[in-house]
């Protein structure tokens, strides 16, 4: 009776065996994996029918480890073996993960591999390694192919990039060549019609050079500030930079409006780019000027005040049109790179200038309940 017993219940084990062997199998199949057992003392790879498949043999159930390596891609073999190595050190855990690519040599076709087992040891020495491999071919071209777009959005966004910069460099330079090729013109009209006043010839020679100059520090800051070289500060008089921007402004062509000013005297140095700052003040007086164009009286406020922010002090600077002003959703997107309101703009003019002003220790930003009109304001450091 207890033998009876006894065979029943190894029936029934043989049987639980044999029903989770054919599971196993069904989910080996379903997922599409290959299985292997490396022998590292007898260096013999013993495989399933999957794995044979990947690596283009169909019979064998075993291949020396020479031969299952000399079908792995020459260029994956390295990292595959430090991988392998890894995971023998008897100081690890004995995981292994891998990736590397298969040449069949039936065909010659490729197939991405991804292999993962574990490393068993045995008095200390790595003895057998157990695992499984899937193919993950369609996943590689599908991140290769996403790679590609990535990479050629990447180059378009730089030519993009380079051609704005281009452009701004060119919009930097042309005011100050203009100006030299009109002092230029008049300084040879007059030795050409010997009518020399050396007062005017040295006025006009003086304006190349101030020109030449202004054409070099705008060249000279811009790139700076593109490859985002070190900023060279000094201590200024904000009023005196906001009255040279003006004035660059008005020769510039652009100054078509009544210009009120309420600049506080006395105010105390500023540290700052000069350069940056009146790059930052020409850019926000031309595109007021731009933005009230369709007005009957164009009238420009300019202030400056001390203003105490985060329990310090720091110079205030308001630039206030009388325009149209911008909406609302316009508003959110100004400062964004790229985005403009003009049908020939860049876009990269007020991203620019709150850079530079942030560079300069400061900050920039619009008032998005001014009405009408637009009212930027900024910030600058005192000098300590």
């Amino acid at each position: 009776m207890v033998s009876f017993n006894v065979a029943n219940s190894n029936l029934d084990v043989e049987e639980a065996l044999r029903v989770s062997e054919e599971r196993l199998h069904l989910a080996k199949q379903a997922a599409g994996l290959g299985i292997f057992d490396y022998d590292i003392k007898r260096n013999i790879v013993y495989w399933d029918k999957q794995m044979r498949k990947f690596w283009g043999e169909p019979s064998e159930s075993t291949i020396s480890y020479e031969e299952f390596v000399a079908r792995i891609h020459p260029e994956d073999r390295a990292a595959r073996q430090e991988a392998i190595d890894c995971a023998m050190n008897p100081a690890g855990n004995g995981e292994y993960r891998a990736e590397y690519r298969v040449v069949n040599t039936a065909n010659g076709a490729e197939l991405w591999i991804a292999a993962m087992g574990q490393v068993y040891f045995e008095a200390g020495q790595a003895n057998r390694l157990v695992g499984i491999t899937r193919d993950v071919t369609e996943q590689k071209n599908i991140q290769k192919k996403l790679q590609t777009q990535r990479d050629e959005a990447e180059s378009i966004l730089k030519q993009q990039v380079a051609a704005r910069t281009a452009s701004a460099i060119a919009h930097e330079l042309n005011q100050p060549l203009t100006a030299i090729s009109a002092y230029s013109e008049v300084a040879l009209h007059a030795i050409h019609n010997d009518d020399l006043d050396s007062g005017h010839l040295i006025r006009a020679l003086e304006g190349c050079v101030e020109q030449a100059q202004r054409a070099g520090r705008s060249l000279h800051e811009l790139l700076a500030f593109l490859q985002k070289g070190e900023v060279v500060t000094e201590r200024l008089n904000l009023n005196e930079v906001i009255h040279d921007a003006l004035s660059i402004v008005r020769n510039d062509g652009h100054g078509g409006f009544h210009v009120t000013l309420h600049l506080q005297q006395n105010l105390p140095a500023i540290r700052c780019n000069r350069t940056q700052v009146q790059k930052v003040l020409v850019n926000l007086l031309r595109n007021a000027d731009e933005a009230m164009r369709a007005v009957d009286l164009p009238a420009l406020t300019v202030s400056t005040k001390v203003q105490t922010m985060n329990e310090v002090n720091v110079a205030l600077v308001i630039v206030q049109d009388n325009g149209p002003g911008l909406e609302p959703a316009v508003a959110k997107r100004i400062f964004e790179p790229f985005f403009t309101t003009k049908p020939t703009g860049i876009g990269m003019g007020l991203a620019i200038s709150r850079t530079l002003i942030e560079t300069n220790g400061g900050y920039l930003w619009l008032d998005p309940d001014t009405r009408p009109g637009a009212k930027f304001q900024f910030t600058l450091p005192f000098a300590s």
